[in-house]
């Protein structure tokens, strides 16, 4: 079975990794020396197939080309077709972007806009390691989220510095106040884009900020990543969890972008083999 890193909102933030039936929780580890390593084989997640090398964080290069989900609209939803009659998988795209999106201000680098599925809040913020996030604007469709964040992206980041991110060093900032500031600095695009998709897309919400830490003893100085491409064995002590990433003393590893990729994880009283 695949396995995959979870998580639960706590103070701070419970993360767990998933390898087959088994459930390791990983801020117990935090302290504690482990390992992962590499097998040599990736494992396609849609089709399982095997595969020399994972696209899109885990799939083989034919459903990359076929799946809604690897499409260049997700990365850039502005550019959704769905309501060309072209979506590669019609069923998936009404699912998934034709449903209420959050736009929303994080503060995870420094501030930056993003927009998420409504069912996505709170995942999304937790995956980019923010540790405060406030819901901004609700919209009626992928798409129209995209050319909202458009018109923001003039104003803020729309990215996370991820280097930033795991030196723990954000500045705290009001995220009320920046949320109206932006509103105020766009008000223009909105009220076009109203005009064009009816009044009720685009709603301004006065939802509260969320607060999130993590579980880091040692922030590192320098952020040196690890590659299991080029060394399939990792090692090292846990000194933390952020985002996406394992923070080891000997560098940091972003577990998302090894999904399909067959690997041991070791630790104290902890071993197992699965498709990470």
């Amino acid at each position: 079975m695949p396995a995959s890193a979870g998580h639960s909102i706590g103070n701070p933030v419970q993360y767990e990794l998933r390898l087959g039936d088994n459930h390791v929780a990983l801020n117990e580890l935090i302290g504690q020396p482990i390992s992962i390593e590499f097998n040599g084989i990736i494992r396609c997640m849609n089709c399982d197939r095997v595969t020399k090398k994972s696209f899109s964080q885990g799939f083989c290069f034919p459903c990359m080309r076929k799946l809604a989900s690897c499409d260049s609209c997700i990365m850039s939803p502005e550019k959704c077709h769905f309501h060309l009659g072209t979506c590669r998988e019609p069923e998936w795209g009404q699912a998934n972007c034709m449903v209420e999106h959050v736009v929303y201000l994080a503060n995870s680098s420094g501030l930056k806009v993003g927009i998420t599925r409504g069912t996505q809040v709170p995942t999304r913020w937790i995956d980019q390691g923010a540790v405060g996030a406030i819901p901004m604007l609700r919209v009626a469709t992928r798409q129209l989220s995209g050319f909202v964040e458009v018109a923001c992206k003039a104003h803020v980041a729309d990215r996370t510095n991820w280097r930033t991110m795991l030196k723990g060093e954000t500045t705290e900032l009001n995220l009320a106040e920046e949320r109206d500031k932006l509103l105020a600095l766009v008000a223009e695009e909105l009220d076009a884009l109203r005009a064009e998709h009816g009044a009720d897309s685009i709603r301004a919400v006065q939802e509260p900020s969320l607060g999130l830490s993590y579980p880091v003893d040692v922030w590192p100085q320098k952020v040196t990543s690890h590659n299991l491409d080029k060394t399939p064995r990792v090692s090292g002590v846990l000194q933390g969890v952020k985002g996406q990433y394992l923070i080891l003393d000997t560098g940091v590893i972003n577990i998302r972008k090894y999904t399909g990729y067959q690997v041991r994880f070791c630790a104290p009283a902890n071993t197992g083999d699965s498709n990470a």
